[in-house]
């Protein structure tokens, strides 16, 4: 079924605006339903848990159907769902954790296609515990070269860090095929799911992850932070906890301090919204807007990345002739479209492409229209 683009837009006030947004990859806007629900919890239920009253117990009802709600969107047991501030604060937090069990001489795996949030974890631990950071790199065509990631295991590897798609230039990676390739040497498979998050279903029991950390304000909810890891790490795994905190469920163990409660609100929100339009439906939206830049991209412009919509989402890298990403972005936005510039936290990525200003930004969500990649595609046509 196509997608119904108004019915879609007429969610979101804050599309109500002369502002065209190509910063998904940074941010998505959020519907009207998601806000209603924040504000709903705090004028109604704002209470901390375990008090003995109305608001409290309804407090602890919420925090279970956000844990519900976790499990339904990544596909596990709402017992391993862990929420946190945001990717980059849970992932220092649990590769800390996982540190306990790693000895000098081991080594962590990650990739050129990451985003930093799931290599500079990694650098700290190593930095700490005498580990080695090991780094596969990407193809000419910024796709993930499975070989050269295959080449960097060894029994000492622990960890295999890797991007479901990058933030970047909009590379899908074979999470399946990176995990099985991790777990032939007894490493964990540990995926940062960021920026795949809004574009395509997530089934971590179908691909065999061990962790997998996303945020939701990528996928129309609020800024908060949201983890798997199975069962059995979070039995074998010591927190960094206060003594008090509760042992359960499982993924509690590793929430330090008091969640963030109308967030929760606002994620389960987010996740009944993404419930009721079907990832089906904006996966086909997305391809169309994906190939209509794709096809209309002036030629002063040079993309960094995969030239079609195979093995990829609808974020765009590039840079536009005689022009800096800064100026190029700034009278983007001057015109009234928001793009991004830079190298947002690929690090990696923007080394191997020879950037070191970064580039420009561009990527499209459900919510947008044909008729706005053609007003961008018109406006880099005449920068």
């Amino acid at each position: 079924m196509a997608l119904d683009v108004a019915a879609v837009r007429a969610r979101f006030s804050a599309l109500e605006n002369e502002l065209v947004f190509f910063d998904g990859p940074g941010g998505s806007q959020v519907p009207d339903e998601v806000i209603a629900a924040i504000a709903d919890y705090l004028r109604t239920s704002n209470a901390n848990v375990s008090g003995p009253y109305s608001t409290s117990r309804r407090t602890e009802e919420l925090v279970d159907e956000a844990r519900r709600a976790g499990g339904d969107f990544l596909g596990c047991s709402p017992e391993e769902v862990v929420f946190g501030a945001n990717m980059t604060t849970l992932n220092f937090a649990l590769s800390r954790t996982v540190g306990r069990e790693l000895e000098a001489g081991d080594e962590i795996v990650v990739t050129q296609l990451d985003h930093d949030g799931n290599v500079s974890p990694w650098l700290e631990l190593a930095r700490d515990l005498g580990l080695k950071v090991r780094v596969a790199a990407i193809r000419d065509d910024t796709s993930l070269d499975l070989d050269d990631l295959e080449a960097q295991l060894s029994d000492r590897t622990r960890v295999v860090a890797f991007p479901w798609a990058s933030n970047a230039v909009g590379t899908l990676v074979d999470v399946a095929r990176v995990a099985e390739l991790a777990h032939s040497v007894g490493a964990l498979a540990w995926v940062d799911a960021v920026h795949y998050a809004p574009h395509g279903p997530i089934d971590v029991a179908a691909v065999g992850v061990d962790v997998l950390i996303c945020s939701p304000y990528k996928y129309f909810g609020p800024h908060l932070g949201l983890a798997f890891a199975r069962a059995e790490l979070l039995e074998r795994w010591r927190p960094y906890k206060v003594r008090p905190a509760a042992d359960t469920p499982l993924g509690h163990k590793f929430e330090t301090g008091t969640l963030a409660h109308e967030l929760l609100a606002g994620f389960v929100a987010a996740v009944r919204y993404l419930d009721s339009i079907g990832f089906d439906a904006i996966v086909a939206h997305e391809r169309e807007l994906g190939e209509r830049f794709l096809a209309g991209l002036p030629a002063r412009c040079t993309l960094y990345g995969l030239p079609t919509m195979e093995g990829r989402v609808p974020t765009f890298c590039f840079n536009v002739e005689g022009l800096s990403p800064l100026d190029a972005a700034t009278r983007l936005g001057e015109r009234g479209l928001a793009v991004w510039r830079g190298n947002y936290y690929a690090v990696e990525v923007m080394d191997r492409l020879g950037l070191p200003e970064g580039a420009v930004r561009a990527g499209m969500l459900h919510y947008n229209t044909a008729e706005e990649v053609d007003r961008l595609l018109a406006e880099l046509a005449s920068l």
